[in-house]
């Protein structure tokens, strides 16, 4: 019988040397939204094999066993996953909104170069803080919701999203002037 300590010393070795197969395997199944970052699922799944019990049966066929968990939790992911926004006319219209955060005494149309100067300063944040943004300002998500994907406290995420929020404003009044 394969002790725990065994068991784990081979799950180690096998995310080591499988690391960048994994990543490519979740990238091929899944696109890259907020709650779907490869990595993120690959470190989710080592999580809950690493901290499995220790009384449960023992992992055989490791490269199978972890294969199938990551198929599993991009499987829950996409039950969960809301409806991506295709349209381009939508797409539009919420980034014009999401502008209108920043610039309330300007007129209702805003120039496309506004528009291009918000998505590039949004590009330029930090990752955790360009997630928020997307996940809550154009994807829908709630903080619920993303807290129970990620399991990020709601607190932190609204913390996160308000220094996003901030460092956009100053980043955009500095190109203003």
């Amino acid at each position: 019988m394969v002790s725990k300590k065994q068991q784990d010393n081979s799950l180690t070795n096998f995310f080591e040397e499988e690391y960048n197969s994994l990543k490519s395997f979740v990238r091929s199944k899944i696109n890259h939204t907020a709650e779907s970052d490869a990595e993120d699922i690959i470190q989710d799944v080592a999580l809950r094999l690493f901290s499995r019990p220790i009384d449960v049966l023992p992992i055989h066929n490791i490269g199978g066993f972890v294969y199938n968990a990551i198929k599993n939790r991009i499987i829950d992911i996409m039950r969960t996953k809301k409806e991506r926004i295709h349209n381009e006319e939508t797409v539009e219209l919420l980034w014009t909104d999401f502008a209108s955060k920043f610039y309330e005494d300007l007129p209702e149309e805003y120039s496309t170069q506004l528009i291009q100067k918000l998505k590039v300063a949004i590009t330029e944040l930090k990752p955790a803080y360009r997630d928020i943004i997307i996940a809550v300002d154009f994807e829908n998500y709630t903080y619920r919701e993303i807290s129970e994907q990620t399991g990020i406290s709601p607190g932190t995420l609204m913390s996160r999203r308000h220094r996003a929020m901030s460092i956009l404003t100053k980043k955009l009044e500095s190109l203003k002037e």
